[in-house]
């Protein structure tokens, strides 16, 4: 089975990394085989998790991919640290997602077959 760490690091809206990086991971998780995909988000990407965004109408939902992800059976992980320089709180992620630390991303990267960095 084929692993994939995903990290992203910019914002929700405003670039479209965080957005393309999930994309991504749908598309892995949708075609590969079997695929193992992870999502961890640090920086200012933490609040991708943010649960509850309200976007213009036809505007992609970064908390609603987040979301596609998980229900695939992807992980996904939110740094703790920049969920805390941020206000963001457990109870505020997407259902599904989980305050990550530094060791966890460590286990991560080094189980996965590869690492790709938005």
């Amino acid at each position: 089975m084929q692993s994939y760490l995903i990290v992203l690091n910019d914002p929700p809206y405003g670039t479209e990394r965080s957005y393309n990086g999930l994309r991504l991971a749908r598309s892995l998780l949708n075609n590969a085989n079997e695929a193992e995909v992870k999502v961890f988000l640090m920086g200012d990407a933490a609040s991708c998790a943010k649960g509850g965004q309200k976007v213009p109408a036809g505007y992609y939902n970064i908390g609603d991919m987040l979301g596609s992800v998980i229900r695939r059976k992807g992980a996904v992980a939110v740094c703790g640290t920049c969920m805390d320089a941020r206000g963001i709180g457990d109870a505020d992620l997407v259902p599904g997602a989980l305050r990550g630390t530094m060791d966890l991303l460590t286990e991560w990267t080094e189980g996965a077959g590869k690492v790709l960095v938005f």
